[in-house]
């Protein structure tokens, strides 16, 4: 039935949010989670195996502040996790032990209370050395802030961007190991069927940075929403489809990492397929970690603010 709702509610969602999230006003003080452990099939709960990953755990979490949910990227370090919305706000917490209630810190990206949702969409996010790049899709703009009092640093409307489509623009965003930006757009297709990504030689939030232009491939039917690089160098890529048929399906796919050629296209192989039985919902987030020598991969949902919709948070090791 939540499928079915999704599906009808589809034209909308484009186009309208929930009547308390049109607009935002200052984030109040001390929202708690409501969470909940959820198996990776639910009629199967002893089956952990999903193609190339192995189920850890999972969590539906649940607040009834209205600023929760809408999580378009996500980052866990350790036992914190911090997700970012696509309307501009940050939720902060530390991971649940059971279930139960857990306190959670809602943070206002700066400069953006009061803006409406269209101009607020971020939709990813990159972490590293003590500081948060954001892209914003209906911008196409990319902005670094830093990590202690999440000031913002630099700005950038990088040139490569300006032509991507409104609702359609950056999806995800990976920093390389080796310092450069990755940026996906969702809908910006080129000739030879691909959408369009930027490889930057080093910081997009900064005006100027040189890129090159290259292609990802999607499975067919699927969309881009977020990329995340592997210890090993390689990238995951979370693709989604959404069809009256099908319902909501998921892939996981695995390249590796792009080369500086102008008209690279990247196409990975799939991981795993995230589809009913499987528990599945709107994933939209990755992040990737290290945990007693294994790769750790974590996803989560976007609820759109929706009811009949999960924040799912899953947690997996890579074979």
């Amino acid at each position: 039935m939540r499928t079915l709702l999704l599906l009808l509610a589809l034209p909308l969602l484009a186009t309208f949010a929930p009547k308390s999230m049109t607009t935002y006003a200052p984030v109040p003080d001390d929202p708690v989670l409501w969470v909940e452990p959820v198996a990776l099939r639910e009629e199967q709960p002893q089956n952990r195996r999903l193609g190339a990953l192995t189920f850890i755990e999972g969590w539906a979490l649940r607040s009834d502040h209205p600023y929760f949910g809408g999580i378009s990227a996500i980052h866990v370090d350790g036992r914190h996790v911090m997700a970012l919305s696509d309307g501009g706000i940050t939720s902060h917490f530390d991971l649940p032990r059971r279930a139960g209630r857990v306190p959670v810190r809602l943070k206002d990206l700066p400069e953006m209370t009061g803006r409406r949702k269209k101009l607020r969409d971020s939709e990813a996010m990159a972490v590293h050395a003590g500081r948060f790049w954001v892209a914003f899709e209906r911008e196409n703009a990319v902005i670094r802030y830093g990590r202690g009092g999440w000031e913002r640093e630099a700005t950038a409307h990088p040139a490569g961007m300006r032509d991507w489509p409104l609702n359609a623009g950056s999806e995800a965003m990976v920093r390389l190991g080796d310092g450069r930006f990755l940026i996906l757009s969702e809908g910006r297709r080129l000739a030879n069927g691909a959408t369009e990504a930027l490889l930057f030689e080093g910081d997009p939030a900064v005006e100027g940075t040189k890129v090159v232009r290259l292609g990802y491939r999607a499975p067919e039917g699927f969309r881009i929403t977020d990329a995340a690089q592997l210890p090993d160098g390689r990238l995951i890529f979370l693709n989604r489809r959404i069809s009256l048929l099908d319902g909501i399906q998921v892939k996981l796919t695995i390249a590796e990492a792009p080369e500086p050629k102008d008209g690279a296209v990247l196409s990975g192989r799939e991981l795993a397929l995230f589809q009913p039985p499987v528990t599945t919902d709107n994933y939209e987030a990755l992040s990737v970690a290290k945990e007693n020598g294994r790769t750790i991969i974590w996803i989560a949902s976007d609820d759109n603010f929706m009811g009949f919709q999960r924040t799912l948070l899953m947690k997996f090791a890579l074979d």
